[in-house]
């Protein structure tokens, strides 16, 4: 689900969580600044690091990161590379197609990263081989310090960094992008809207897709009827009760429709 929706002028619109307007000046969202001490840290180590903040820093991450609630430290992989033309890769040991990123490139770039988080952020390798992003570990990641991202590139990344480092490795899916920048954009966005203060409504998470194990109820607003299609009466109620009581249920029915293995692993906890 979205949270908002961006406003195309400076006048003031609310989205029921939190009231944005729109610049009328560019802001510098990743400055050299001094790191904020209790600020949610995003470490990105990427071969581009100017795709961030990128969408990050519009809307309500945006406006969480200049207000300082959490900031992004991009760390570019190539300041790390080998050589005059600052290699980062080699071709991969036993033969084969493609280049795997160096360990000794991606553990200087490592190294650098840490000496400036808390030792408690995981560090997280977006591969496709790896478990699968969910909202349970968005929230874990939401309840800690920050986190060290690599993007990979090319074939992936030397075996051993991912040992050295006890690195996690982390899949958005059954999908192979083209390197690891997409996917960790996707991942702090979830994280970071969970953060104290960046939502104006702290329950509207509550009843949000996957905060119970299920999907998400339909969602009405005005007008009451559309090309024929009417809210149900049960919304326009005003029995909170009733109206509890459906949302349930159609979350229930569109989890075990659309999704039967959310489903079974939400009756296997009862």
């Amino acid at each position: 689900m979205s949270d908002d929706q961006t406003p195309s002028a400076p006048t003031p619109k609310s989205h029921g969580r939190k009231t944005i307007r729109a610049a009328t000046k560019p802001r510098e969202l990743v400055e050299s600044s001094p790191a904020l001490a209790r600020a949610w840290t995003a470490q990105v180590i990427s071969l581009f690091p100017e795709a961030f903040p990128g969408v990050l820093g519009l809307s309500l991450t945006g406006k969480a990161l200049q207000d300082g609630i959490w900031q992004i430290d991009p760390i570019p992989l190539r300041d790390f590379g080998i050589g005059k033309h600052r290699n980062v890769d080699d071709t991969p040991a036993g033969g084969g197609a493609g280049m795997v990123l160096r360990p000794d490139v991606m553990g200087n770039a490592i190294d650098a990263a840490r000496a400036r988080i808390h030792p408690a952020a995981p560090i997280i390798y977006l591969s496709p081989r790896g478990r699968r992003f969910d909202q349970a570990m968005a929230q874990s990641l939401a309840r800690g310090p920050g986190a060290t991202l690599i993007c990979g590139r090319f074939e992936g990344l030397d075996e051993r960094v991912i040992e050295h480092y006890n690195v996690t490795e982390v899949s958005l899916g059954d999908f192979v992008l083209t390197g690891g920048e997409l996917a960790a954009q996707a991942l702090l966005d979830a994280t970071v809207r969970l953060l104290p203060g960046v939502l104006g409504n702290a329950e509207s998470t509550d009843e949000e897709s996957f905060s119970h194990g299920l999907l998400e109820h339909p969602q009405y607003t005005k007008p009451a009827e559309w090309k024929g299609r009417a809210i149900p009466p049960v919304l326009m109620s005003g029995h909170h009760g009733e109206i509890a009581k459906w949302r349930r249920a159609m979350s229930q029915d569109i989890t075990r429709t659309r999704r039967p293995d959310l489903w079974a692993a939400h009756e296997g906890k009862k």
